[in-house]
């Protein structure tokens, strides 16, 4: 009882209403080679578009003589396919050191992140001189007579002189040029040039009436109002006050939009005083802005940003910058195993990051599956490596040639192969690993039923989206492939391509040899893990023990009801929490498992008999 000063009554709670949680196993994880995206971090992908959207759509480079020079295919596939099946897996992408950022020449700003496709990206910037919202009025000054006239354009802000040159005084082909752009003038009485593109995006737009008597223009000069338009006009619904700027970030070759002169991103009204705040408190200094919400670009580390902006030309606030100069770096083939390894090493504390399955992708021989296993899953010890074999491995010999220097672990699957399937992207056919749509068919079957289902078979174990194989066993092929710890993936007419074994890569014979028997302890353990917690610090008495049985033993009998388990034992009391335990300030639980397993083999013995023999004489 708590300590009272005087006579009365203390209310107090003891809660033993807790439960053990639910626990996420459908969490994939990849790493591998992307075109865009930050580097070396965890981010958190939920689909195909968002996938295509932060990391860049699956490229490859050609040379002149058709040699591919950079591809990625089967890294983004690797991460794709698996999205087919669910909807979360961590995706980290890895770079070479050759890998570079473009920026523009004058180093105001610089991509977001390193790769190629930003070269296609121009940045425009405007300040308080308005260029993204302000039109200007002017005159042209006609003068038949002469070979060229003057077109002037002037604002408090700028003043621009344009020579335009006049072919045979406005009669002949009905032809005007400006600026080297040949325009067409229409109508006999009241000609009208409209819509005058830009030959460079720093080039003003013009929209020029030339109100003429005749369309043959007499010897005197004639002068015409005409409206002027910078790039981009209206972009923005606000001209920024002085200290403030109007940015534009533009896909100006269609790299990464697919149509050339797409608006990107738009930032209105950005300031360049550090620590500048918006109404609402959020910043609004410009490189902060930039690297909390843009996706493409950043400001330079060395501060040319500011020079240019704040003590620049008015040429220059209103500046167009393309950048360049930008790396993809090694493609997937040729990336050092080390830098995908260091990817890995993301996701080795089990603390950090909640995931379940590991999607080696591209195999690149052993050495890198090697890694995951032995650095990654195995210190986990709550996750399953995903793994398939070379593309070039077309036998079940090449296959158990293979994996004969992969670790053997009952947290590592392997596959049979190669799927063939459509590039929707860049409308081609790709060959990517089928280790993503096993774990797939692990993250099918935890949304349909338990992870502890088999994830194989003809009810959960088809693969989605293959046109061939590049290896389809045929049944003594299948017999030497699971003997050997490797799951087959088939094609069977009318059925499609299926996953044909739940082994684990572990030669000892074992319960733990089926995926779905280690799911299952993956899933116990992470759970009852999880519920301990509130035991820790605890007494070690016997309330504290009665109390952890009576938390876990509704767990387990749900998991029972639901077909995980045929029965289970707690040990939880005196027999093995001795006075040497408790003095160690120790706690043990035992928890006694009887798994469930699933059919791989079916004998089904068919019996003719004669006419007169009764049944009950021949089966019991």
């Amino acid at each position: 009882m708590a300590f009272q000063l005087s006579p009365g009554i203390n209310v107090s709670e003891i809660d033993l209403t807790t439960v053990v949680p639910a626990v996420a196993t459908t969490e994939g994880a990849s790493v591998g080679v992307f075109r865009w995206g930050p580097t070396n971090e965890r981010i958190l992908v939920t689909s195909q578009v968002e996938l295509a959207s932060r990391f860049g759509k699956p490229y490859t480079d050609y040379s002149n003589t058709g040699t591919v020079t950079w591809t990625n295919h089967e890294s983004f596939f690797t991460a794709a396919n698996f999205l087919d099946y669910s909807d979360a897996l961590f995706v980290t992408r890895v770079v070479s050191d050759s890998a570079a950022k473009s920026a523009d020449a004058s180093n105001v700003f610089q991509a977001k992140y390193e790769g190629k496709i930003a070269d296609s990206i121009l940045v425009s910037y405007a300040g308080s001189d308005g260029f993204f919202n302000n039109e200007g009025i002017g005159v042209v000054n006609l003068a038949p007579s002469a070979d060229t006239g003057t077109i002037t354009y002037q604002t408090t802000a700028n003043t621009s002189v344009v020579t335009a040159q006049f072919a045979d005084k406005l009669n002949n082909n009905n032809k005007l040029v400006v600026n080297g752009q040949e325009l067409t003038i229409t109508g006999s009485d009241t000609p009208v040039v409209t819509n005058v593109a830009n030959t460079a995006p720093q080039e003003y737009l013009y929209t020029i009436s030339m109100n003429f008597a005749e369309k043959f223009v007499s010897a005197e000069s004639v002068s015409s109002a005409y409206r002027v338009r910078y790039g981009y006009y209206n972009a923005f619904d606000v001209t920024p006050a002085a200290g403030f700027y109007n940015i534009i970030v533009i896909d100006e070759d269609g790299v990464i939009s697919g149509t050339p002169g797409t608006v990107l991103e738009k930032f209105e009204n950005i300031s360049v005083t550090q620590g500048a705040k918006t109404f609402d408190g959020a910043t609004n200094y410009l490189p902060e802005v930039l690297e909390s919400r843009s996706n493409w670009i950043g400001a330079t580390d060395n501060g040319a940003w500011r020079t240019a902006l704040v003590t620049g030309s008015d040429a220059n606030k209103s500046a167009y910058l393309q950048l360049t100069g930008g790396s993809d770096g090694d493609d997937e083939e040729d990336i050092a195993i080390g830098k995908l390894a260091n990817g890995w090493d993301l996701y080795k504390n089990s603390e950090e990051v909640d995931i379940s399955l590991l999607i080696v992708g591209r195999p690149r021989g052993t050495a890198l599956a090697n890694y995951v296993i032995d650095n990654v899953a195995e210190k986990r010890k709550d996750s399953i490596v995903f793994v398939s074999p070379e593309y070039s491995d077309v036998s079940a010999t090449d296959i158990v040639d293979y994996v004969s220097t992969l670790s053997q672990s009952t947290y590592a699957v392997v596959d049979s192969g190669y799927k063939y399937q459509y590039d929707k992207y860049n409308d081609v056919y790709r060959w990517v690993p089928l280790g993503a749509d096993v774990a797939g068919t692990c993250a099918r079957t935890d949304d349909n039923r338990d992870p502890w289902f088999s994830p194989a078979g003809y009810n959960r174990g088809n693969i989605k989206n293959v046109i061939k194989l590049n290896f389809n066993p045929n049944k003594a092929e299948r017999d030497e492939l699971y003997k050997n710890a490797i799951n087959p993936v088939v094609i069977e007419q009318g059925v499609g391509a299926v996953l044909f074994g739940d082994k684990t890569f572990i030669s000892t014979p074992t319960a733990f040899d089926r995926i779905n028997v280690r799911r299952l302890f993956i899933v116990l353990e992470k759970a009852i893990s999880v519920a301990a917690r509130s035991t820790l610090f605890e007494f070690n008495d016997e309330f504290t023990r009665a109390q952890f049985v009576n938390l876990i033993e509704p767990f387990l009998r749900d998991v029972q009801g639901r077909r995980g388990i045929f029965d289970f034992k707690i040990v939880c009391d005196g027999s093995n929490n001795t006075g040497e335990v408790i003095d160690r300030n120790e706690f043990v639980g035992d928890i006694y498992v009887k798994p469930a397993r699933s059919i791989n083999y079916i004998q089904l013995n068919f019996v003719a008999v004669r006419s007169g023999v009764d049944f009950t004489e021949i089966v019991r």
